[in-house]
């Protein structure tokens, strides 16, 4: 019979790894919720006035100039972007990016929903295309950071400043993690259950001047949506951008991202940086560590510090389950299978409201795990 480890002694404080919702911020409850809007429309003074206060710190900590506009619309990340694709799409060639699962999404919408006929750029799960073949009189589609897969792209130098095409970035796992050069970026979308730890459901949807101009110059030959309707008389819907949603957002989630984003705030843009960077540290640390643990992003340079995932040796998709299932039974860590389209393997959620010290811990549970559901 073979030799099992011990359970290790310490176990993570916190073990929420999951990639999305993900952990709360340190220190957060229900009850330290503002209850001020609860209970009340969305469209009274102080339900605009709770909707603005969330638009303008998320501006702040984004560090977002005035030329680009941000608003809060429904479906999550997924509904901001295909908002976005819907409404500007089809005025140009596009080119979508696909290097993971939501970027083949967005293929997807794009071929048989939207049919327009689209240059696909791919490559495999842990690879990046080759970003300076991009044809940039299209439009271009791409995920700044591939949840699914772990890779990045390392900034936004590949865009060029005189591009003729619009940029559309899904940048739900990377908007509060990395330095967004905001001048090469027209549409952008993000959902506050990422980084921030906030509730799902709702996204954010950022344009750009030129986003903008697209939208006022620009009828898509389909039907839209009433929820996707950004334009009214040929001219944007300004109020969309100024608390005004389209749809009627939950104010309890509005709260809760409120106190997300004054904990970030308290921390400022660069500090919740250092947090996902100090975690993303810590676990390469217990990757270099072990023989049978890799990074599916073999390279560090477009390798994701938020979402990371990883190799396992010899795994299939039922040895994941169980290691994922051995790890919740203990409470040592949650929801860190790989995602269901990618290579079996695990994933690890390192973004800012991860403590350093539960990612610490969390390597001799990895060994724990393995052994476990490898004797069988």
């Amino acid at each position: 019979m073979t030799d099992l480890p011990p359970k290790p002694a310490t176990t993570p404080a916190r073990p929420y790894f999951s990639s999305g919702p993900c952990a709360k911020p340190p220190g957060w409850s229900a009850d330290r919720l503002n209850p001020v809007s609860l209970g009340r429309s969305h469209r009274s003074k102080i339900g605009k006035q709770r909707l603005q206060v969330c638009i303008d710190l998320m501006r702040e900590l984004l560090k977002l100039p005035d030329t680009h506009r941000i608003g809060i619309v429904p479906g999550s990340d997924t509904g901001a972007f295909e908002m976005a694709m819907w409404t500007m799409l089809g005025a140009r060639p596009v080119t979508a990016l696909a290097w993971e699962s939501f970027g083949e999404g967005w293929v997807t919408d794009a071929v048989k929903q939207l049919k327009i006929d689209p240059t696909v750029v791919r490559a495999d799960y842990g690879q990046l295309p080759d970003l300076a073949a991009i044809d940039w009189t299209s439009d271009v589609l791409f995920t700044w950071n591939g949840t699914t897969s772990g890779v990045r792209v390392p900034n936004a130098d590949f865009i060029p400043a005189d591009r003729e095409g619009l940029s559309f970035a899904d940048a739900t796992s990377g908007v509060f993690a990395y330095d967004i050069d905001w001048a090469k970026i027209d549409v952008a979308t993000f959902s506050w259950q990422k980084v921030l730890g906030g509730e799902g459901a709702h996204g954010v949807l950022i344009l750009g001047p030129r986003a903008v101009e697209r939208l006022e110059t620009y009828t898509p030959a389909w039907p839209l949506p009433k929820v996707f309707r950004l334009v009214s008389k040929g001219k944007l819907t300004e109020g969309v951008f100024k608390g005004e949603t389209i749809n009627t957002p939950s104010m309890l989630a509005v709260e809760d991202a409120i106190f997300s984003l004054e904990w970030a705030k308290s921390l400022g843009t660069d500090g919740l940086i250092a947090r996902s960077d100090a975690n993303a540290s810590a676990l390469d640390k217990i990757v270099a560590e072990r023989d049978w643990l890799g990074h599916l992003a073999a390279d560090p340079a477009t390798r994701s510090k938020t979402s990371v995932c990883l190799t396992v040796e010899g795994a299939d998709e039922a040895l994941i389950k169980k290691m994922a299932s051995l790890l919740e039974a203990e409470n040592a860590a949650y929801d860190v299978a790989g995602y269901r389209d990618a290579p079996a393997g695990l994933r690890i959620w390192c973004g800012a409201t991860v403590d350093t010290a539960d990612i610490e811990a969390l390597g001799p549970w990895l060994d724990w795990a393995y052994a476990t559901a490898k004797a069988g």
